[in-house]
């Protein structure tokens, strides 16, 4: 977003002094974008990062007893999916893409809804989605064969002592899985999560001997 380029600017050259190839970026379109910033996008996109649309706003007001559930416990106010129907949420991840488009950008291949969280979408809705793949917190899915693969995820966005206990097992046990499965583990940077509290268990999660791919090859 653009209030935060400056942290994931940071987190890049972190990443790229530990030796991680290019990555893939989540971009909410509906923010304000100065044209400075977007030709920002377009220079970290010929160096090899692939981008992603990432919802519209961000943001939400949870109004539905199970959004606000799961606003509590797991997303704060960002799964703005949750609030739509079928027909919104297809509107939403449509006009998330065409943002690109009308910037000057390749339509992305690849939607990450905000939380994970896609929403009430019927399967002839999803089949209409602009995408290559979509991906939610079990996996990634290809509208246009309906296929699925369930992928491990871990993630580092723990600013309380309660999400940071959850995390710290839920990595653990997410890391396992992708030793035992033999299946590519998700590795998920928010902005912030150098200054968080689990940020200790990233750094060494990074530094485990990985051959890192790109959700283009999962999707070859």
């Amino acid at each position: 977003m653009p209030e935060t380029m400056d942290r994931v600017e940071a987190i890049l050259l972190w990443l790229e002094k530990m030796g991680v190839p290019p990555v893939t970026l989540l971009v909410v379109p509906g923010k304000d974008w100065s044209p400075k910033q977007i030709e920002r996008l377009k220079e970290l996109e010929a160096a090899g990062h692939q981008l992603a649309a990432h919802g519209w706003l961000h943001n939400t007001q949870p109004r539905k007893i199970y959004h606000r559930l799961h606003a509590a416990l797991i997303s704060r106010n960002v799964a703005e999916h949750l609030d739509l129907d079928s027909t919104g949420v297809l509107e939403l991840i449509k006009r998330s893409g065409q943002w690109f488009v009308q910037h000057g950008m390749a339509h992305p291949e690849f939607y990450v809804p905000p939380a994970w969280a896609l929403g009430p979408i019927n399967k002839v809705d999803f089949a209409q989605a602009p995408y290559q793949m979509i991906e939610t917190t079990s996996g990634l899915r290809f509208p246009k064969s309906g296929r699925c693969i369930k992928l491990p995820l871990t993630g580092f966005e723990a600013d309380t002592w309660f999400r940071e206990r959850f995390l710290r097992a839920w990595n653990r046990f997410q890391f396992s899985r992708s030793k035992q499965q033999d299946k590519p583990l998700r590795i998920s940077i928010h902005p912030d999560d150098l200054q968080l509290r689990v940020a200790d268990q990233m750094e060494w999660l990074l530094k485990q001997h990985w051959k890192f791919i790109s959700y283009r090859d999962l999707q070859a």
